[in-house]
């Protein structure tokens, strides 16, 4: 069974600094809980992550991935190559501008391999949403600083 997460949120520092971060994503382990490892396997030709593997912990389940990075200016996706516990995985985050810095729409869907309570699905759901919300946020106000 398919499950998604989707929030947005406001960030007080321009759309380029949120996406210097989600271009870092060897800084993931540093700002989002879950990423304990995370590895740039190869890149685009313009230097922007391609493949990366990730090792990712959530609801007690630990999951090495591969996956496959695409990129505009003002966006960051990524599709899911191969894992041990998830069979798909869909994530974007979209960045626009705003008067004030940026506006970041969050949307993850995921498919797993093996049946969980529903109880631990939505706390996955939950940390993942509150990671995009407060682990990007924080890392970006840090590197906006300075």
């Amino acid at each position: 069974m398919a499950v998604s997460a989707k929030t947005e949120f406001d960030v007080a520092a321009p759309p380029s600094v949120v996406m210097e971060v989600l271009m870092d994503v060897e800084s993931l382990p540093e700002w989002s809980g879950p990423h304990k490892e995370a590895e740039i396997v190869s890149e685009h030709d313009d230097g922007t992550p391609d493949r990366v593997r990730v090792v990712v912990t959530a609801a007690g389940i630990s999951d090495e991935q591969t996956l496959a990075y695409t990129w505009t200016d003002t966006t960051c996706s990524w599709d899911l190559i191969e894992a041990n516990q998830l069979s798909e995985q869909h994530g974007v985050y979209t960045v626009t501008p705003t008067a004030d810095g940026s506006h970041v729409e969050f949307t993850l869907e995921v498919e797993l391999k093996i049946k969980l309570p529903g109880l631990i699905v939505k706390r996955a759901q939950k940390m993942a949403v509150d990671t995009a919300r407060k682990g990007l946020t924080d890392e970006v106000l840090r590197r906006a600083a300075g």
